[in-house]
């Protein structure tokens, strides 16, 4: 029997159709799947030291890659089995719905407005926002100094800038890029009077380059570092979760923080409790 054209038209689209279902109807990804063939992809962050730092070698180190490494290997995966991808605060949510990585473990807070996008499995640890200033400043001592105009720095998609100006100094002028070692650099060249993040995140840079900057002032918020996963993965949620218990009964937990934030003299804290919302 012979198709006319319409009919081999028509097919061809039909055809054409559901090859793009199939590739990426649901572009979503299921973490526990992924582990399941092998491999997993985790968002980190490149430029944070004793968290996420991309070494000159092309090797990964700091506290969220350990714990990103012991979540994959509770869940089957080794370490060479890892694609870690650059996650930087504003395309976080993006990454995880456009199913680019399995999960992320990059100073990703916890946020009612974050959960309307993505899952979280943790807390994995708590932090606290606070400033980073150049070792010689005396003005700044906290958020309640950043009045007067005041130049203050930090990322698109972060929450620490809008913390500030909203509570303690409407008159700050706030300047965002797109990661914290842009601020740091601008904080050094005099671009900008300070940086704001969390505690944990600014104790590293200053550990980075000791006797350039400060932290100063008590954490005056409460980050609870969450891993993001696709919104609904239920059962992969609940393996993580698990893996984070572990970590933190094993004793691992402690021994990854003071292998790699614990240079930096930020003090061990009190591991947090999982929240299985």
């Amino acid at each position: 029997m012979k198709m006319s054209r319409s009919i081999r038209v028509g097919i061809g689209v039909i055809a054409v159709a559901l090859a793009a279902t199939a590739c990426g109807g649901d572009e979503t990804r299921s973490v526990t799947s992924s582990a399941e063939n092998g491999n997993l992809v985790v968002g980190i962050k490149f430029d944070q030291p004793g968290l996420g730092l991309r070494n000159p070698d092309g090797t990964f180190s700091g506290f969220d890659v350990e714990v990103a490494k012991y979540v994959a290997g509770q869940l089957g995966v080794s370490e060479e089995n890892i694609e870690f991808k650059e996650s930087p605060s504003a395309q976080r949510e993006t990454l995880i719905q456009n199913g680019e990585v399995d999960y992320i473990v990059a100073t990703y807070s916890i946020t009612d407005a974050r959960k309307e996008k993505v899952d979280f499995a943790g807390p994995y640890f708590i932090a606290g926002q606070s400033l980073l200033v150049r070792a010689d400043e005396a003005e700044i001592t906290g958020p309640e100094s950043l009045s007067g105009g005041k130049r203050l720095c930090s990322v698109t998609g972060s929450t620490p800038a809008q913390n500030v100006k909203d509570t303690y100094a409407q008159d700050v002028q706030l300047q965002e890029f797109d990661t914290y070692s842009a601020c740091v650099e601008a904080l050094r060249n005099g671009a900008v009077d300070a940086v704001t993040t969390d505690d944990i995140i600014l104790a590293g840079y200053a550990a980075q380059s000791p006797g350039d900057f400060k932290v100063v002032g008590e954490p005056f918020t409460e980050e609870l570092y969450g891993i993001g996963l696709a919104q609904g993965d239920e059962a992969s949620r609940t393996a993580i979760n698990d893996a984070i218990e572990e970590m933190i009964d094993s004793g691992a937990w402690a021994q990854a923080f003071e292998a790699t934030v614990g240079a930096s003299g930020y003090p061990l804290p009190e591991p947090p409790t999982v929240d299985r919302y």
